[in-house]
């Protein structure tokens, strides 16, 4: 089921329900402080899924440096959860990845969320590596994930 949401790009008003997000779906969540310095911050760009009412059920995180895309978090409401909702945010990232030809996005996942896992092969993502340990609360390794994109050379057929 997919849920109608507007996906826009998050403002401070939205910084107290993505700071709660983060508690309910993080072990160590970023703080609402931390959630504020990205929005300043030149190099990334936030989205907030919005339902009818304008609250806040999911937000991501990208931050761009030259051409190579980082997604920092993406998050969903636990009770909003399987109704494509991430899918709608990540569809973005790699809409805006391709559209300013970007080499690749890559993002880490703990290795025990399959459910993100089976997301991000389903967007054309591929592990490419692992950090041992990269989680805490509970320690856990991190799956690297990677979506590489290929472009064609200017003046090649």
């Amino acid at each position: 089921m997919r849920a109608k949401v507007r996906i826009v790009p998050m403002t401070a008003d939205h910084l107290d329900e993505a700071a709660a997000l983060e508690r309910v779906c993080f072990s160590d969540p970023w703080s609402r402080n931390m959630l504020a310095e990205e929005l300043d911050n030149a190099l990334a760009a936030f989205l907030a899924a919005l339902d009818g009412t304008g609250a806040v059920v999911g937000y991501a995180g990208l931050q761009v440096v030259l051409d190579e895309g980082y997604i920092l978090n993406i998050a969903v409401r636990p009770d909003c959860r399987r109704q494509q909702i991430a899918s709608q945010l990540l569809e973005v990232f790699i809409n805006f990845a391709q559209g300013n030809r970007l080499s690749f996005l890559t993002l880490e996942v703990r290795a025990s969320n399959a459910p993100a896992i089976a997301l991000y092969e389903r967007w054309g993502f591929a592990e490419a590596g692992r950090r041992r340990n990269y989680y805490e609360h509970p320690r856990e390794d991190a799956v690297i994930m990677t979506r590489e994109f290929k472009y064609k050379k200017e003046g090649t057929d």
